[in-house]
């Protein structure tokens, strides 16, 4: 398949690459994303602190989906890469690196660990990977506990952001979240509407039929493991940084997974947008009903059950559904002529 936005097949049939909409829609991003970047010089400190932690919900909601809903390798550990993110940091922290570079140094060091992971995780399938990472997460939050730095479940503070005015820090956690965002994000679209995207669908589609028509199914399996796990860590290290306190329980914590399970769930498992809209569902519903302590939680459960019985595509694969509306597509539209078309 050529790179042209269309391409013309017989009898009229096109495949659309690109749509009047999504063009539109890639364009408003950006002006999104500028006026979010000036957006610090007009919000006061709260607002700033609620938009950073809007920004890291949008990454793990798109790592947990590119995962699950693109890869098909559904997990409920992905807290082990959120916890490491936060511990790798405050460990290279300790050893004098300036806090935000640590934050960047640990993505790429928890990118590595997941690596050698993957080696015996992807041997696992369907429930036995899912529940093979929630253990995993376990054992890595035992082991973290173990160092002396950490003093067990106690935790620590990232001391180092002390450097800071707290303005300035403020503001610098705002914009690196927002960059990461944008970085994660736009790294995710063009690897889906690649050749190893295309494999990667298929792979979740069917991975015999991909492995017949030679997609490397370990190797991609591998990329979008460790992809998922460098996401999430940046995202853990992010939190931390927000937050400067390390307690292991926290960050190891499952409620993680589910918070991005149910972002996902809610706004379309399986569609680039849905885990964009997900993310900003639950924002709201926790900026609005989060003092609400446990009623909130078991609010939480009942709308994923909701979704899970009566929307089970999400909102926007709702949407798409219903109007045939795609603003970042990652696979290809078969547009038939006026005349093909079934009259209703």
């Amino acid at each position: 398949m050529n790179s042209n936005s269309v391409s013309t097949l017989a009898q009229g049939i096109t495949i659309e690459r690109w749509t009047r909409s999504s063009r539109m829609a890639v364009v408003i991003s950006i002006i999104v994303l500028v006026a979010l970047a000036l957006a610090p010089s007009v919000l006061g400190a709260g607002s700033i602190d609620r938009m950073t932690a809007l920004f890291i919900y949008i990454i793990m909601a798109a790592m947990w989906n590119a995962l699950a809903g693109f890869g098909g390798l559904v997990s409920v550990g992905q807290q082990v890469f959120s916890g490491l993110g936060a511990y790798f940091t405050v460990r290279i922290a300790d050893r004098g690196i300036d806090p935000f570079v640590a934050i960047l140094i640990a993505g790429l060091v928890v990118a590595v660990v997941s690596y050698p992971l993957s080696l015996v995780m992807l041997r696992l399938k369907g429930g036995e990977f899912a529940i093979g990472m929630w253990v995993v997460s376990a054992l890595t939050h035992l082991c973290v506990n173990l160092d002396g730095l950490i003093q067990g479940e106690t935790g620590t503070s990232l001391i180092s952001l002390n450097a800071y005015d707290s303005g300035m820090r403020r503001t610098i956690i705002y914009w690196l979240a927002l960059v990461a965002m944008a970085a994660i994000l736009s790294s995710l679209f063009v690897l889906l509407r690649s050749r190893t995207g295309a494999a990667i669908q298929a792979i979740r589609d069917n991975e015999d039929a991909a492995l017949s028509l030679g997609a490397d199914v370990v190797g991609t399996k591998r990329l979008l493991f460790v992809l998922a796990a460098a996401g999430i860590g940046i995202a853990g290290a992010l939190w931390l940084a927000s937050a400067t306190s390390f307690q292991p329980k926290t960050y190891f914590s499952v409620q993680w997974t589910a918070y991005m399970i149910f972002m996902v769930l809610v706004g379309g498992i399986g569609t680039f947008e849905g885990a964009i809209l997900g993310a900003i569902i639950f924002f709201a519903i926790e900026t609005w009903f989060g003092a609400l302590g446990v009623w909130y939680l078991i609010g939480l459960g009942l709308i994923a059950l909701l979704f899970a019985l009566f929307l089970p595509k999400g909102l926007w694969g709702e949407i798409e559904r219903r109007f045939g509306l795609s603003l970042m597509p990652v696979g290809y539209r078969l547009k038939l002529p006026s005349e093909l078309k079934v009259k209703e």
